[in-house]
């Protein structure tokens, strides 16, 4: 089953003025698993490594570090690795 409908890339400038990279990834279903995400979003290659980031606490989930890959986000959620932040919308 395939959650994406649709990637983009764009640059971002944060609060800090360190320039990143901004995923935009249109879901099709209510909700998508954290470690789904960031496989199709395509930041990780692999689930092994999805849960490693999480369960560090590399990644957060609205401003929040979230350590459950099984975590349910939704759109409109901003995911955040690194200097990569995820928006998700629905298609």
């Amino acid at each position: 089953m395939s959650h994406i409908g649709c990637v983009k890339d764009a640059n971002h400038s944060n609060d800090s003025g360190t320039s990143g990279v901004t995923v935009e990834v249109a879901i099709r279903d209510q909700m998508i698993r954290l470690g789904q995400l960031l496989k199709l979003a395509g930041v990780v290659d692999d689930g092994g490594q999805a849960r490693s980031l999480i369960e560090d606490g590399q990644v957060s989930v609205d401003g929040e570090v979230e350590r459950r890959r099984g975590r349910q986000v939704r759109p409109g959620s901003t995911v955040e690795l690194g200097e990569t932040r995820i928006l998700v919308t629905s298609t």
